[in-house]
């Protein structure tokens, strides 16, 4: 029983953070701001060329164009 438990955790040796002026802060929350603006720069493009309106429900698109550019990011940048 405890060989078990001891490799189910540990996938908990490192912590994913990254340390911003001596405070640690964990990867995902990089990953959602990162998310955010770019869905906002997406959303300005979009908006500028006038073809916003061809995407479909606002509420349903931009949440889920977060969450995909958040994780690609993720991907991307915080792969170990």
């Amino acid at each position: 029983m405890a060989a078990i438990a001891a490799v189910l955790v540990s996938g908990c040796a490192g912590s994913p953070s990254i340390g911003v002026l001596g405070a640690y802060f964990p990867d995902w929350l990089f990953c959602i701001v990162a998310g955010v603006a770019l869905t906002v720069v997406i959303y300005l493009i979009l908006k500028r060329l006038q073809v916003d309106h061809l995407l479909g429900p606002s509420a349903l698109v931009y949440p889920t164009l977060v969450t995909f550019l958040a994780l690609a990011v993720w991907l991307v940048l915080f792969q170990h």
